[in-house]
């Protein structure tokens, strides 16, 4: 895997953050078409239940966001869960998903 650029190399510092502030199983970041970032956990409540990259792109779109043109994910999963990428996908046909591992180390980056 090549090296993220810098600012999406950011995206994945702050997805790590939002995971590890409240032990989390995922941490995402997106960042919107303005370079407005926004970092988010997952939601595990008894009446709601949100991927950390769903709430992450909800949070952006709240903020008047039109767009995307990065995302990442940080979590202990082989791949981006389908309702995280639909979500950014609503946004953004072809922004980049990039999954990280816990440990920061990027495993992959979805297109399209």
């Amino acid at each position: 895997m090549s090296e993220l650029d810098a600012e999406d190399s950011k995206l994945v510092v702050l997805a790590r953050g939002a995971r590890a502030r409240v032990g989390a199983a995922e941490g995402a970041a997106v960042r919107d078409q303005d370079g407005r970032t926004y970092a988010a956990a997952t939601v595990a409540l008894p009446s709601l239940g949100l991927t950390a990259l769903q709430l992450a792109v909800a949070s952006a779109a709240a903020a008047g966001a039109r767009s995307l043109e990065a995302a990442a994910v940080v979590t202990e999963a082989a791949a981006v869960e389908e309702a995280g990428r639909a979500a950014v996908r609503d946004l953004a046909v072809d922004a980049p998903i990039h999954l990280a591992a816990p440990g920061g180390e990027v495993l992959g980056t979805v297109l399209g």
